[in-house]
């Protein structure tokens, strides 16, 4: 067996971890642009700390007003980012349900969402390291605690949310909306 079988599935697991943080991590700050409409989340431009995961940290208004900018530029990126992603997986789910399925276009797909999952990832990176300079020690250890804890494998019932992420759940579950 070759050294990348090896490494696939750790490979997989680290980026299925990543994409988990990524997903938390925008989904906290994205939700509350959804329930006001497109454009920049409620009290963009603001004093107000319009950012959940932001709040719970205690974040005071000065350093509100440093992080502010980048998170905004970050939302604009990771919206342009989700876009591109969801295309290109809507156009493999296409080429795999065909009846003759041409798998050299399915393996460009492929690469490209996992490209695309990369950059991605990249955009959260930078975006923690510009924050972590804002941030005191005490939150930047509650914001990293709160990565890790999204960061574990679901159990059977799906993730429960961490300071205002959401949980994730299997949308026809019996007995939620």
């Amino acid at each position: 067996m070759s050294a990348w079988r090896k490494a696939r599935p750790i490979v997989l697991a680290v980026s299925l971890a990543l994409n988990l943080a990524v997903l938390s991590m925008w989904g906290a700050q994205a939700i509350p642009a959804r329930l006001h409409g497109e454009g920049a989340p409620a009290g963009a431009g603001q004093s107000e700390i319009w950012c959940p995961l932001h709040r719970a940290l205690g974040v005071s208004e000065a350093q509100w007003r440093q992080i502010e900018p980048g998170l905004l530029e970050f939302h604009r990126q990771v919206q342009e980012n989700c876009l591109q992603l969801q295309q290109w997986r809507d156009e493999c789910l296409k080429l795999v349900a065909s009846p003759q399925p041409d798998m050299a276009a399915i393996h460009a797909l492929q690469q490209k969402v996992l490209d695309g999952q990369g950059r991605m990832q990249g955009l959260v990176l930078r975006q923690l390291l510009a924050e972590k300079v804002v941030l005191t020690p005490a939150q930047q250890e509650r914001l990293f605690s709160m990565i890790r804890k999204n960061m574990q494998c679901p159990g059977p019932a799906g993730l429960m949310g961490q300071a205002g992420m959401p949980a994730m759940r299997p949308q026809n579950e019996p007995g939620r909306p």
